[in-house]
């Protein structure tokens, strides 16, 4: 059995409690911004077409982990989306709100799930911890 303050050392991932707290926080990221977006009466074409597109990020691994690292983890922070719900506010504009809303829920369901900012080791390193064939046990 490992340590757990050793394996936070080596992997810099959190575990245990904290661990939980961190994919608890998306799940409720997820759940809070698509209730808001249904009281917001958005399309759910538009929920539905928009939700993956932080996923296309996924492509710039094709240049390395190091790129790839960098275009996901500036797709999947919450700077962006924050920074586009504050201006969506400001300039009382639908359509801005609404694509801030579903790309903070897609971040949230992939923190749920466990899928964390990259490492430029590649991307099964993350900031939850590893994902993939790799994993190492919780």
């Amino acid at each position: 059995m490992t340590d757990t303050s050793t394996a936070t050392v080596e992997t810099g991932a959190p575990t245990g409690g904290v661990r939980t707290l961190l994919r608890l926080e998306g799940l409720v990221l997820f759940l809070g911004m698509t209730v808001l977006y249904a009281q917001w009466e958005g399309s759910w074409l538009v929920y539905v077409l928009l939700f993956l597109v932080p996923d296309l990020s996924f492509a710039a691994y094709l240049a390395g982990p190091r790129v790839g690292a960098i275009v996901y983890n500036a797709a999947h922070s919450y700077l962006a989306p924050v920074a586009l719900m504050t201006l969506g506010f400001a300039a009382a504009a639908p359509l801005v709100l609404s694509i801030a809303m579903i790309w903070l829920a897609h971040i949230g369901i992939d923190r749920a799930l466990g899928y964390g900012l990259k490492y430029s080791k590649g991307f099964g390193f993350t900031h939850l911890g590893r994902i993939g064939k790799a994993q190492e046990p919780a």
